[in-house]
């Protein structure tokens, strides 16, 4: 039986309250469960991976500072950013985790063309790029054979905050958001879009977008 994809339009959402709904979804969630992709927006954040060194935040300030079980380094997360957590049985697909590192960032940079913006991968340092810009981070962690966290992508955010921090522990790494290249994104659109890029990378039809958590 081959289970639906749902996937669910958060809105703005606290950090920590996505953080803790994620690892009990994962804790809790049966061989019968769907996946799930969660899109969502956070207030002002940093969050440091779990290979995060202390060194790459420069100056936080009043900008509150989380140590994430995800992998990788230090980013930051704000209004403006589209986050889709993907919430995966990696298993249950037949798939591993590089796997769905390319599932997400090829599905990035369709949803990019799709918006005349050409974007790469890098297969030594994780996101997407335009022109050495990074547009869009990764982080995941898998418990039980699912994931969960996902991907950012910068649509049209204050990138000021970047700043504060070497992101992804690289000192100087210039970052970029669609409406800088594109003037006139619709986060509404981009949202649907990437949804439709997942599934379709996962090997899912179309989802139809839920509101909220239920």
């Amino acid at each position: 039986m081959t289970l639906d994809l749902i996937c669910r339009d958060l809105g703005l959402v606290e950090y920590q309250d996505s953080w803790e709904r994620m690892k009990l979804f994962t804790q809790e969630r049966t061989k019968q469960d769907a996946d799930e992709i969660w899109l969502l927006e956070h207030p002002a954040v940093f969050t440091q991976g779990q290979a995060g060194k202390e060194e790459h935040l420069l100056a936080p300030g009043d900008i509150p500072v989380y140590q994430a079980d995800r992998g990788g380094q230090v980013t930051y997360h704000g209004p403006g950013q589209l986050i889709a957590y993907v919430l995966i049985d990696l298993k249950r697909l037949g798939i591993g985790v590089r796997d769905l590192v390319t599932v997400l960032e090829q599905s990035i940079v369709k949803v990019l063309a799709q918006n005349a913006i050409d974007a790469y991968a890098k297969p030594d340092a994780p996101g997407v790029y335009v022109d050495e810009q990074k547009i869009s981070s990764l982080g995941l962690r898998v418990r039980r054979g699912c994931s969960f966290h996902g991907l950012a992508l910068n649509v049209d955010m204050d990138l000021t905050p970047f700043n504060r921090i070497n992101p992804c522990g690289y000192q100087g790494l210039q970052m970029i958001d669609m409406q800088r290249l594109k003037a006139d994104v619709s986060m509404s659109d981009i949202k649907t879009q990437l949804a439709n890029q997942l599934a379709e990378h996962l090997g899912y039809t179309s989802p139809t977008i839920q509101q909220g958590w239920n």
